[in-house]
């Protein structure tokens, strides 16, 4: 039976999708799905629509891609759609006037057990901080961003060697679970609203994920392969950590590492040289071992493993890495 609980769901990006088609399968009616406007992009500037865009066009939803959200034009269409509740994934900051509007009040789902990790990329910078765990939090909006009333939050594990697009995808379906769970919750009155500060144990520091800029993701070799290893897997595959490959006539080539492995050893090398076969391994010497470069790729070319890198990349141990 199909809910009557009238539903404007916001959201942009992959991320956000399964949390809208989980509703859409459970019988929620969604009355309208708010995302950005379609832009150009690219090299050809084609016109460019979000992931979110996409699959409610072709679920026939009722679309709204207003270019500021305190319009006046898009806050009365809001008004018109009614619901009783909205919710965010994965958008960008409300102005008080959405987020008060509908009578249950909107929720956000957020990438972290909240309220660590506040910021715009959460999962990114768990994992560059060599976190164990995370997870997902649904909360209720506020004037603050990222701390509201905590709703449900829900544990995820975090691997040794997990990328951040690997524990993307799984965070995707475990987002979209507790949405779903936070829905029903609020549908029939069935849960209670905590305080995040409750959430913090004595002493705990909170750690906070700002946004990443290209800058922010250059390596830094003489830091230890521990370290060095979560920051490349953290920004794996996107942004992308990188560093400048030098060749001993001092050419510059730039290069982006996608997968590597921690290696702990003693040795008396520089950091930053390069050790080789030139057939099927690279490895970076670091303060306290190496990183194997597993998957890499030059600037402007495609992703490759390691031993296709080499194919294709010819270069010896006089070749460094620059911090």
């Amino acid at each position: 039976m199909k809910s009557t609980l009238r539903i404007v769901f916001m959201g942009t990006p992959d991320f956000a999708v399964p949390s809208l088609d989980i509703l859409l399968k459970n019988d929620y009616n969604v009355v309208g799905v708010i995302t950005v406007p379609d832009k150009p992009a690219g090299r050809g500037q084609q016109i460019k629509q979000s992931a979110v865009t996409l699959y409610a066009e072709k679920k026939g939803l009722t679309i709204l891609q207003p270019e500021k959200l305190k319009d006046e034009h898009f806050v009365n269409q809001l008004k018109e759609l009614k619901a009783d509740l909205q919710i965010v994934v994965a958008f960008r900051m409300l102005p008080e006037i959405i987020w008060q509007m509908p009578r249950l009040g909107t929720f956000n789902l957020h990438a972290s057990l909240l309220p660590q990790y506040r910021g715009a990329a959460p999962i990114n910078w768990a994992i560059i901080n060599g976190e164990t765990e995370t997870g997902v939090t649904s909360f209720f909006l506020q004037h603050e961003i990222d701390t509201g009333k905590i709703i449900f939050r829900e544990k995820t594990n975090i691997t040794e060697n997990e990328t951040a697009g690997e524990l993307h995808d799984q965070m995707m379906t475990t987002g979209a679970e507790l949405v779903l769970k936070t829905v029903k919750a609020i549908e029939f009155g069935d849960y209670s609203q905590t305080d995040q500060l409750s959430f913090v144990k004595n002493n705990e520091k909170l750690k906070e994920a700002p946004k990443i800029f290209k800058n922010d993701c250059k390596i830094d070799w003489n830091k230890t392969a521990h370290d060095i290893h979560n920051f490349i897997r953290g920004l794996s595959p996107y942004p992308a950590a990188w560093s400048e490959l030098i060749s001993p006539e001092e050419k510059k080539h730039l290069i982006k590492l996608f997968k590597t492995q921690k290696e702990i050893v003693y040795h008396q090398l520089k950091s930053g040289t390069i050790i080789t076969d030139s057939k099927q391994s690279i490895k970076v010497s670091v303060k306290d071992g190496f990183i194997h470069l597993l998957e890499l790729q030059v600037a402007g070319k495609k992703k490759l493993n390691t031993s296709e890198f080499l194919r294709g990349f010819s270069f010896t141990n006089e070749w460094k890495f620059t911090n």
